[in-house]
């Protein structure tokens, strides 16, 4: 225990420097002190973003935005002194919730599709199949793989065999609102119950997109701060 507490004693002496084979070496254990950095805070959308930028509130030091995914933009400082940067503010885009690859009841589908979905053609008629099902008709389907066929109320009292699209181009909110919302292919099915779902056909394509619309939108938007070169934007 004394030779212990001696040793700590020895250790809390001031660190000394010797050189060796053309490095550096000190008797003691050294420990960075770190340039403080900020910490961010969020905004759920890219005008927010960009009137932050403009405002110049925490000065007007060159920054970063890094479009990181369709819902997600960070604007961040140069590397200092201890190759750290200042993480100034972070956009995430607020989205209402639709859950692809999962089945939902045809009422709730009919729901969805009219409160995340921008409306087009392929959207307009998913809505009429969907809202003429009921669930004895459902029963009634012919599949061969890729489209269905469902008996459906095509009358004020008559029923009539509706071929279900496949696959459907549809546009649903999925990035910031500022931006042009990306349109897909989807697959569209129905089973008994009735339920419906939607399974998402165009191998992720649609995020390179919105990336490429966040891009834009803020490149244009912050056009004299990037000519001036306080703004680098990177996707």
């Amino acid at each position: 225990m004394i030779k212990e507490a001696l040793q700590y004693i020895v250790g809390l002496g001031k660190a000394e420097i010797h050189g060796e084979n053309g490095q550096t070496y000190s008797d003691k254990k050294l420990h960075l002190i770190e340039e403080p950095t900020a910490t961010p805070f969020t905004v759920h959308t890219l005008s927010g973003l960009v009137s932050y930028i403009k405002s110049e509130f925490d000065g007007d030091e060159p920054v970063i935005l890094h479009v990181v995914s369709p819902t997600s933009v960070t604007v961040k400082s140069a590397l200092n002194s201890d190759q750290e940067r200042d993480y100034f503010l972070k956009a995430e885009a607020l989205l209402p919730t639709f859950i692809f690859n999962d089945w939902y009841s045809t009422e709730k589908f009919n729901i969805s599709l009219q409160s995340c979905f921008i409306q087009n053609e392929d959207r307009d008629v998913m809505l009429k199949v969907v809202g003429n099902i009921t669930e004895d008709q459902v029963k009634t389907v012919s599949d061969d793989g890729i489209s269905q066929a469902v008996v459906a109320k095509v009358g004020v009292a008559s029923v009539g065999n509706v071929e279900v699209p496949n696959p459907v181009s549809l546009i649903p909110y999925r990035t910031f609102v500022e931006v042009v919302q990306p349109e897909s292919d989807f697959i569209f099915r129905m089973q008994s119950g009735p339920s419906c779902a939607l399974y998402e056909a165009d191998g992720g394509a649609w995020k390179n997109e919105a990336v490429d619309n966040i891009k834009d939108y803020l490149g244009c938007s912050l056009k004299e701060e990037v000519e001036a070169g306080r703004v680098t934007i990177i996707a």
